[in-house]
């Protein structure tokens, strides 16, 4: 199994993803992921806090499938309010690289009018090569 982060000089500097990751191995294919608890409760008020159990619950399922942090590839995050999300992208970097490290996947940020649980701000979906 191999992960390579493609980042060519010709694009913009990607600051908290990578532009393109080429990877072989077997996939694992990592459902979307909100803050919800054990008890199947939404927890955290703001969107630092979802983000950070989202991406834990994301990362718990991941380790289950046999992968680490590193392995993951792609990530998606849905968000009920972009603008806030993306103003609270420095605290996020940092909920990211204490959970995930400083390996980037290939990433996209979607604005999303609700997801499924009323109480969600943030969902994290992904894909891994183990």
């Amino acid at each position: 199994m191999s992960v390579q982060r493609v980042n060519p000089p010709e694009l913009a500097r990607p600051r908290g993803f990578s532009h393109a990751v080429v990877a072989t191995g077997t996939t694992v294919f990592l459902a979307g992921q909100t803050a919800l608890d054990a008890d199947g409760r939404i927890v955290g008020g703001t969107v630092v806090e979802q983000f950070e159990r989202a991406l834990s619950n994301l990362l718990g399922a991941l380790r289950a499938a046999g992968g680490t942090p590193d392995r993951l590839v792609s990530l998606t995050v849905y968000a009920t309010d972009l603008a806030g999300y993306r103003a609270h992208a420095r605290e996020i970097g940092e909920v990211w690289r204490r959970l995930a490290g400083t390996d980037y996947p290939a990433m996209a940020a979607i604005g999303v009018s609700r997801l499924w649980d009323a109480e969600a701000l943030v969902e994290v979906q992904g894909f891994a090569v183990v």
